[in-house]
This record gives C-alpha cells, structure tokens and sequence, in this order.
C-alpha cells in the first residue's frame, strides 16, 4: 500500500474531503474523545499495541468502534499504573491472571500511598518548623531545657532571625526531632557548659591547647543548631558576654564565665589568622 503518512488527520484537520462519512474516527478525534495526546496514539500503533483497523484512501488512520473499545481499556489500565507490556498480556493472553496483575498493582499503589502521606507529614514538620522552630509543647520544653527556659524564646528568635541561612539551617534540624533527640542536645550542652567550668576554675589560659580544644567542641556541639565557623563562633562569643540573657546564664554557671570563653574564642581565632575586632556574621 505503500508508506501511510505520519500525520494526524489530512490538510484542514478533521473536515478534509470524506471525513465526516468514513467509518471510523480520526487520530484527533479519538484522542479528544479519550483524553490522550495523539503522540500516545501514534507511539501504540507503532509497537502494535493498538492499531487503527482502517486507512482512507490517502493513507490516514481510522479507528472501528471495537479500536476505540480496546483503546479504552488500555487507558482503563495506564491510569491503574500497568506498564504497557503488562497491558497487552492482559488484553491479548488469555492465561494472563488479570486479578493478579490488578492486586499486585494495588499493593504497589498502597506503598506509593504509604510514602506520600510520610513525605507530607514530613512537609507538615518542615513547614511548622520554619515557623515555630522547636517542634515542642511548653511543657517539654521546660522539661528538657530547664525551669529557667522561657518558650517565648523561640518565636522571638524566629522574629528576629527568621530570614536569615541560619535559621533555615535550624528549622531542617529541628523538623526531624523529637523530644529525645532534643534531650540529649541539652544534655551535650550541659556536659559543655560544666566542662567550661572546670577549665575556668582550673586556671586554663585563653590560647592554649586545652582552650582551644574547648572552643572547637563548642563550635562542634552548636552544630547541632547551624554550622558555625570561627568568624562567626567569635560574633557569638561577643553576645555571650554583652547580651544580659546570655551573661547571666554563663555567670549563673560560674561568675566571670563568659568573658572567660570570649577570650578564648578571641584567642582561637588568632590562631586561625581572624581578627577578632574585625569579624563578622557570615
């Protein structure tokens, strides 16, 4: 018959001479009619998956009644998430286990499920926790942090640092933790703190190895809340002692505490080639 052109319907669309009395319906038509695109009719007659049963005389495709049924079927079947191979098993098999095919389907639509209402709730935490930060009832909150905690803090911290890389670096951390895991952060706080402490009441000098070795656990363990580099561990060691909140819970911990540890983040950065007078937030 020769090569049949790989169009849609003939010059001018469906109105092209005899369309309307052919017996059938066009690719185009057929394709509105269903709901598919015409490049998904074309790619299923190429792999034999459902071809048109008629041609007119320039060669365009025509589909029967009993063409569009199967067409039908197989868009029955995609929508269940069938592969097409699976999809021609179960049309033209007859030992093909339909129900089979249809309840493993299920199973797979059931895990898929499964793992969009986690991702969601996933999103709901993430969500909640850009705007709350801690993911935690008052009472947790004062139960873990202490008497002295105010739960008031965190929404002031979000209103103050709220645009800012660091605290959406705090929110992705904070969305994946419960109340244990927030537990044992405060408990890692606290051992820092008394080690801080101790260092002090011993007599540890800003600069030396011990020192040092304590800021860089500090640095470590505030990773816990955003990566924290040098620059930005002397920034804070700077509002520990000036911030009268911060002050007074270092001095609580032991009098003169926070100037202490200001001198040895100064002391550090030096070290590392930072001028303490001149560093900045990064």
């Amino acid at each position: 018959m020769g090569t049949v052109p790989d169009t849609t319907d003939a010059p001018g669309g469906p109105g092209y001479p005899g369309a309307q009395d052919a017996d059938g319906l066009t690719v185009g038509q057929v394709a509105a009619r269903l709901g598919v695109t015409v490049r998904a009719l074309h790619h299923w007659d190429e792999i034999g998956l459902a071809r048109p049963s008629l041609r007119t005389p320039a060669g365009y495709r025509l589909y029967t009644a009993g063409d569009v049924e199967r067409l039908h079927r197989i868009v029955v079947y995609r929508e269940t998430g069938l592969g097409l191979e699976r999809i021609r098993a179960v049309l033209d098999d007859t030992t093909e286990d339909v129900t089979g095919a249809l309840r493993a389907q299920r199973a797979q639509v059931d895990e898929q499920i499964g793992r969009l209402e986690r991702l969601g709730t996933g999103l709901d935490r993430m969500i909640e926790a850009h705007e709350r930060g801690l993911l935690l009832t008052a009472a947790q909150q004062a139960e873990i942090f202490g008497p002295d905690w105010d739960p008031r803090w965190p929404a002031e911290a979000r209103a103050r640092y709220g645009n800012t890389t660091q605290w959406r670096q705090f929110a992705e951390r904070s969305a994946a933790r419960g109340p244990e895991q927030w537990q044992e952060i405060a408990d890692t706080v606290a051992a820092l703190d008394r080690s801080l402490a101790a260092a002090m009441d011993a007599g540890v000098a800003p600069g030396s190895p011990e020192a040092d070795r304590l800021v860089d656990r500090h640095r470590e363990v505030f990773g816990a809340y955003f990566p924290l580099t040098r620059a930005m561990q002397v920034c804070l060691g700077r509002l520990y002692e000036s911030d009268p909140g911060y002050r007074a819970h270092y001095d609580a911990i032991r009098p003169g505490l926070a100037t202490w540890f200001r001198h040895c983040t100064d002391a550090a950065a030096r070290a590392h080639g930072i001028d303490p007078d001149t560093a900045t937030w990064e």
